[in-house]
């Protein structure tokens, strides 16, 4: 494997000053759920590269760089592969897998569909799954070998044997959302999924706009120009007028100041193309 992308002491404090969070004494359990938290809270996910027509590049520099300097978010992917990075010049031990998403019905997501971390702390804890890029999940560390119920402010989740041999799933309040691919990966192996997920017209990252990330009481998320806010439980909705509320929006809620309001991409409809020939 080639050798994984180090931050320097620099880049590390000016990451940790992007979520608001501090340096850690120790790489250890509690230091691992303070920063998942904050990283949940500071950095949205969000999908708007797709629809700028911005490239993705999954390489750790330009993925840390795009979180801190350009103060963006992103998608699982962009995310958890910035985190890693994070965790890393940190002290943590951190390991990439691949996961696939389970969707409506119970089907299975492609391979490589998703990208989750699984780190090992100072004090032996765990190891955890952490996991920053899968939109409203686990707030806080899940421990890899537990397997009874592991309560979150966001459910109550489980970590038990997949049907696939050596395969994990997550399930929470009960619903099966990931199967966890415990070989060690690359973030290299990734590109082919994330080229999918921002090329495809089969893909939902293409099929509409996002932009979401927690509260400290609940959940925000703007979809093209529904805003939607949870506060303690309670759902709210709200159509926004105009390209200046929009961009409002963006900045208030994500911090993310656009010099233009994303529009939905318009892909070709390959299957009626190839339907022609």
């Amino acid at each position: 494997m080639a050798p994984p992308y180090e931050l320097s002491p620099r880049e590390a404090d000016a990451y940790l000053a992007r979520i608001g969070a501090v340096r850690p004494r120790r790489a250890d359990a509690d230091a691992l759920r303070e920063l998942q938290h904050r990283h949940l809270l500071a950095v949205p996910f969000e999908n708007l590269s797709v629809h700028l027509g911005e490239e993705v590049v999954l390489s750790e520099d330009r993925l840390v760089a795009k979180v801190v300097d350009a103060h963006r978010g992103g998608f699982c992917y962009e995310l958890n592969g910035a985190f890693a990075a994070l965790l890393r010049a940190l002290g943590f031990r951190v390991t990439l897998h691949q996961a696939r998403v389970f969707g409506k019905g119970g089907r299975l997501g492609m391979p490589f569909d998703h990208l989750t971390l699984r780190v090992e702390t100072a004090d032996g804890s765990g190891p955890w799954l952490a996991d920053v890029g899968f939109g409203d999940h686990a707030r806080f560390p899940l421990l890899l070998d537990e397997r009874a119920e592991q309560t979150d402010p966001s459910g109550v989740f489980r970590v038990v044997e997949g049907l696939d041999h050596g395969d994990l799933d997550v399930l929470r309040d009960g619903t099966p959302e990931l199967r966890v691919d415990l070989r060690p990966r690359e973030l290299a192996e990734f590109v082919a999924a994330c080229w999918y997920h921002r090329t495809s017209p089969s893909s939902h990252f293409t099929a509409s706009l996002v932009c979401s990330r927690f509260t400290a009481e609940g959940r925000v998320t703007l979809s093209g120009r529904k805003l939607v806010t949870t506060v303690h439980g309670q759902r709210e909705e709200r159509m926004l007028d105009g390209d200046g509320e929009v961009l409002d929006a963006y900045r208030e809620h994500f911090a993310l100041v656009l010099g233009e309001v994303p529009r939905a991409a318009v892909f070709p409809d390959v299957r009626a193309g190839a339907a022609e020939v």
